[in-house]
């Protein structure tokens, strides 16, 4: 049955579309003759004659109402008026509060660490660090918990990344100056 399809669809999809425009023609032709059939059309009745309008008489008004001339005020001189408002003193905004190390490690004040040597940290990062208050590896790797949650918070587009990239123990090699412990589990420097 396939085989006749592809032999002979071509030809009876063809043979389908003669016959429904046969239909189509025919039914078209039985509309047309009853529609040139007139209906009967009713005799034209006689139609009333049209009144003739009516016109009332011009009236006479009386003298037109004089117009008064425009007057045209002369323009005065106005100062304008300056008010001078103060210029709006800048917003500035509190420095956030340095994070104060954890009590079991005494961060020296005098020389700050090289923050970017830990793996994560870029120079926007280690200037954010540095502005709060975060300067030595010996503060980082004695972190707490909301150490870090504090921390965290305030760190904006680098949220999460103390807990990611393992600040905590990458600043312990580091305060230790163990160099070689470092490279060996994160790699050089």
């Amino acid at each position: 049955m396939q085989e006749f399809f592809m032999d002979y669809g071509l030809w009876l999809l063809i043979a389908l579309l003669v016959v429904i425009g046969l239909v189509f023609l025919l039914s078209g032709k039985g509309k047309s003759a009853v529609a040139e059939d007139p209906a009967p059309v009713a005799p034209p009745v006689a139609a009333e004659p049209i009144a003739e309008p009516v016109v009332a008489p011009l009236v006479a008004t009386p003298d037109p109402v004089p117009v008064a001339e425009p007057v045209v005020a002369e323009p005065v001189a106005v100062e304008p008026v300056i008010e001078e408002t103060p210029a709006p003193a800048p917003v500035v905004e509190p420095a956030p509060a340095p994070i104060p190390a954890s009590p079991a490690v005494a961060a020296p004040s005098d020389d700050a660490d090289d923050l970017l040597k830990l793996k994560g940290v870029g120079p926007k990062l280690g200037a954010l660090l540095t502005e709060l208050g975060v300067t030595r590896y010996a503060q980082i790797a004695g972190w707490s918990d909301s150490d870090i949650a504090a921390i965290d918070a305030k760190l904006g587009n680098f949220k999460g990344r103390p807990v990611r990239d393992q600040w905590i123990d990458q600043a312990k090699y580091l305060a230790a100056g163990d160099i070689a412990g470092f490279e060996a589990k994160y790699g050089k420097i």
